[in-house]
């Protein structure tokens, strides 16, 4: 059962909306808890990826960087039509099966927030043949209640806006797992605020830098951004992959199962002697861990080729559901991907890698 801190954290960054370039309700979040745990200083770059900053008394230490990212899949409001209802852009991955009829939320520029619907027509409006197509993301208009392209003005709404699929935070199963939209990646926003708070009574011998990139669902961006301001000598990335065991008690990615060894995905093949060190503290100290193979990538496909090339090492946890309104995580795989990642920065295993 995860404390009263991390579900108030995980129910919060959850319900907080941020779409790729519109991640500015998590980052301001973000460093009001960062200033509440004492950090040294709190940096943003000019995309708005957000890091605090723990220094070492070490004059000689390396930089370690500890990097999630806050945006999370939703659309843009592409047209107002004359009828009132709007036209979507999605950013990131959706599939449209996922869509229809859900409850929404439209943010316009001035923080104005109007609860809607993805509009479907009835069945028995439709011919046998248009029942037998899916609607594609186009074809699909939100609903906020507006008579008219007017009242949709009235309202502030206007193209650009920000439109996320409604997904209220909910405890299941007595604690054992959590059902929410965005656990990708509000997971690492979490994990980043445990670590500092696991972190803030040692004396590091590196310095130490938590945060979040923004747009990594478009193609990783603010990581790029982060990383080249930062130079890190070595970056754990933390983000939530898809399980895939609903069907299958034996696929890769079971919830349960606990903290991920991602050995290779689209974007990264990990880094072996990072890999192996992290396999090794979960097996000494008896964390459950899974082997994990993804046609997807995470901010580490940037972030460990910057500058020189960086050691980079992912440190993830499955969720069913993930980029749709009703994810769900375990709290046993966060609670395993938590001490398996303290222990690997707590006892500098990494230190003969860097140099």
């Amino acid at each position: 059962m995860l404390s009263k801190q991390q579900l108030q954290w995980f129910e919060t960054l959850t319900q907080l909306d941020g779409v790729s370039g519109h991640e500015h309700q998590v980052a301001a979040y973000l460093r009001k808890e960062y200033e509440k745990l004492g950090v040294d200083e709190i940096i943003q770059d000019n995309l708005g990826s957000i890091m605090a900053v723990r220094k070492s008394k070490n004059p000689n230490a390396k930089r370690v960087m500890v990097l999630g990212h806050m945006d999370e899949v939703g659309f843009l409001v592409k047209e107002v039509t004359k009828t009132g209802v709007l036209k979507i852009h999605p950013v990131g991955g959706w599939f449209n099966q996922t869509l229809l009829a859900h409850r929404v939320r439209v943010t316009t520029r001035k923080g104005d927030i109007y609860p809607g619907t993805i509009g479907s027509i009835p069945p028995h409006m439709l011919s046998p043949e248009d029942r037998a197509k899916p609607i594609d993301i186009p074809q699909m208009l939100v609903d906020v209640g507006a008579t008219d392209a007017d009242d949709i003005k009235n309202m502030g709404i206007q193209p650009g806006d920000m439109i996320v699929v409604d997904g209220g935070f909910e405890i299941l199963n007595g604690g054992k797992r959590l059902l929410a939209k965005a656990f990708d990646n509000r997971y690492g926003c979490v994990m980043g605020l445990d670590l500092l708070d696991a972190l803030k009574d040692q004396e590091l011998d590196y310095d130490l830098y938590v945060g979040a990139s923004v747009q990594e669902e478009v193609g990783l961006r603010g990581a790029q951004t982060i990383t080249q301001l930062i130079k890190p000598d070595l970056a754990i990335i933390l983000d939530c992959s898809p399980a895939i065991d609903t069907m299958d008690s034996e696929a890769l990615g079971k919830l349960g199962a606990g903290i991920l060894l991602r050995m290779a995905d689209g974007s990264m093949i990990a880094t072996k002697d990072l890999i192996y060190k992290l396999q090794d503290i979960c097996v000494e100290h008896d964390i459950k861990h899974q082997f994990y193979y993804s046609p997807g990538g995470t901010d580490a496909g940037i972030v460990h080729k910057s500058n020189e090339g960086i050691k980079t090492i992912t440190c993830c946890v499955v969720a069913r559901n993930i980029h749709t309104s009703g994810s769900i995580l375990d709290t046993d795989d966060y609670t395993a991907a938590k001490e398996a990642i303290v222990r690997f920065m707590d006892s500098n295993v990494w230190s003969d890698v860097i140099v």
